[in-house]
């Protein structure tokens, strides 16, 4: 057989998984990239400190976004904040001016998730205080640096920024329960000492 045969087939046989990989990512990144549906609910405090805006795009296979936002939120709450929690296509509706934004970012491709990059570029946020949450599977490093850069493009202070993961271990010394209950545990202590420097 010619030499240009078994280069052919060669070819063939890494062309052809990489082209059926490099298609399955593209849909997933499109179906996941997409904004979820609209949903807004309410935390309210007895003694209102001031008024703080959760903002996250839900993931649709996971949902340590939704878990980790209402864990920052109770502790806010807690501390005296009327919270609301909403969903990106939610919150574009919303034209109350708050206290505190919280916005909370899911990582897909070593980026920040487009729904709430786009709700960033949207909204005004010039000198007000923002908390970013950056969410991945286990790298988020890239992901974060670009999302603090937009909020402070956008003339944001930004008051904190953290990072949690879904498969990355979240809390060294617990060893014990879901690396989820260990993110949503310390996001809420995280929260707690940022809502008592308030």
């Amino acid at each position: 057989m010619p030499e240009g045969f078994f280069m052919r087939r060669f070819r063939n046989w890494i062309l052809i998984p990489a082209l059926i990989v490099a298609a399955i990512w593209v849909g997933l990144t499109i179906w996941v990239e997409r904004e979820g549906p609209a949903r807004k609910w309410e935390l309210v405090s007895v003694n209102i400190k001031g008024a703080a805006l959760v903002v996250f795009d839900p993931d649709p296979i996971y949902n340590l976004d939704e878990q980790v936002c209402q864990s920052f939120a109770k502790a806010l709450t807690e501390n005296g904040w009327q919270v609301t929690i909403a969903t990106v296509a939610a919150a574009g509706s919303i034209d109350t001016s708050f206290d505190l934004y919280v916005l909370c970012a899911n990582t897909y491709n070593w980026t920040p998730d487009r729904a709430i990059v786009e709700y960033i570029k949207s909204t005004l946020l010039n000198n007000k205080p923002v908390v970013a949450i950056t969410l991945g599977a286990g790298s988020t490093k890239q992901s974060q640096r670009k999302f603090e850069e937009l909020i402070k493009r956008k003339g944001a202070r930004l008051i904190a920024s953290g990072s949690y993961w879904l498969w990355r271990p979240n809390a060294e010394e617990k060893k014990e329960g879901s690396n989820v209950d260990a993110a949503v545990e310390k996001v809420y202590h995280w929260a707690d000492s940022i809502a008592r420097a308030q």
